[in-house]
């Protein structure tokens, strides 16, 4: 098509065949950097606008629904008192017909801060509760090298009693308890044992350090532990649903008692929501007040007494008249 069949080449076809054309972007679309241009301004200028578009304004939530069937993000939670939380727990498991006996749980979300940028570090805890919910006994480890008071811990029943040769099996997992308690003489002979144990090591503060044998072996046997997770939340049983509703609020009562003693008393509470559930029913928000331990600021200390002062002055100047 490009020559005639004879075979001759028309003058200049051969050397436009030899070497194609170079042709520029710019030549071959001289609009193209111009609309690209175009495109970055418009999306500069619907970014701007969006950015001075005010952000829409929420609807404030509803306090109560009037309706048996509403939409639960259009309303507060609603809180309620513990006894009444704990009624309508057993009522679920009655209508449910689930099992009576199940556990009944706490999630505890704390407020960790303090001044400036301190807060409290996560921690765990023992605590004795009123009454028991279950008759599994923790396993205790008794750390000692007197034989005397090796008897006494077995008598008390201790899980395992004996002194440095235990460290070897604790450090390769071949021994291992719930809690692990010790007699002053042989504390310093533990310290290999410090970063296995962290938490579980022996201590006064922890009360799993001392003489009484006995007194830690009855109360760590007995005990209930707790754990700080995710740096702000507490999560753990306190009762079965079918003990009666006094000792569940009184096993509630001793565990958050015990953790607002982890926040020095003149900052705001540590608890900062509770929910209460059983283990087949949705989370009941807890109404705080009356639970928490009421604790009088020091300001308030100083407001009274010079109240009183003041109104002691008046008395003595008419005695002295």
């Amino acid at each position: 098509a490009l020559a005639p069949r004879c075979g001759w080449v028309l003058p200049g076809l051969e050397q436009r065949l030899a070497v194609p054309a170079m042709v520029s972007p710019a030549t071959a679309r001289p609009y193209a950097a111009a609309a690209k241009t175009a495109k970055k301004d418009a999306k500069r200028t619907r970014q701007e606008k969006v950015k001075d578009k005010a952000p829409p304004r929420r609807r404030p939530l509803m306090t109560k629904p009037v309706d048996d069937v509403y939409l639960t993000w259009l309303y507060r939670r609603p809180s309620y008192e513990l006894e009444q939380a704990v009624g309508m727990l057993k009522r679920f498991q009655e209508l449910d017909f689930t099992y009576p006996k199940q556990f009944v749980y706490i999630n505890v979300f704390l407020d960790m801060a303090l001044q400036k940028k301190k807060k409290v570090d996560p921690f765990s805890s023992s605590v004795t509760l009123p009454h028991r919910f279950t008759d599994e006994v923790n396993k205790v480890l008794v750390f000692t090298e007197n034989e005397q008071e090796a008897e006494t811990a077995r008598e008390h029943g201790a899980a395992v009693v004996g002194g440095v040769e235990l460290i070897k099996w604790i450090l390769e997992d071949e021994i291992q308890a719930d809690f692990y308690v010790a007699v002053p003489a042989i504390i310093p002979k533990l310290i290999p044992l410090r970063s296995k144990l962290k938490r579980k090591y022996p201590s006064t503060r922890r009360n799993s350090l001392g003489s009484d044998i006995p007194k830690m072996l009855q109360f760590f046997r007995e005990c209930h532990e707790y754990t700080v997770e995710d740096e702000n939340i507490i999560k753990t049983r306190i009762a079965r649903l079918d003990m009666p509703t006094e000792h569940i609020i009184a096993n509630l009562k001793t565990i958050i008692h015990d953790i607002c003693t982890f926040k020095p008393s003149n900052y705001d509470p540590i608890v900062r929501r509770l929910v209460i559930r059983s283990a087949t029913s949705e989370g009941l928000l807890l109404n705080l007040d009356g639970i928490l331990p009421q604790v009088e600021k020091v300001e308030e200390k100083e407001e009274k007494r010079e109240v009183d002062e003041d109104q002691q002055k008046p008395v003595q100047e008419s005695v002295s008249t």
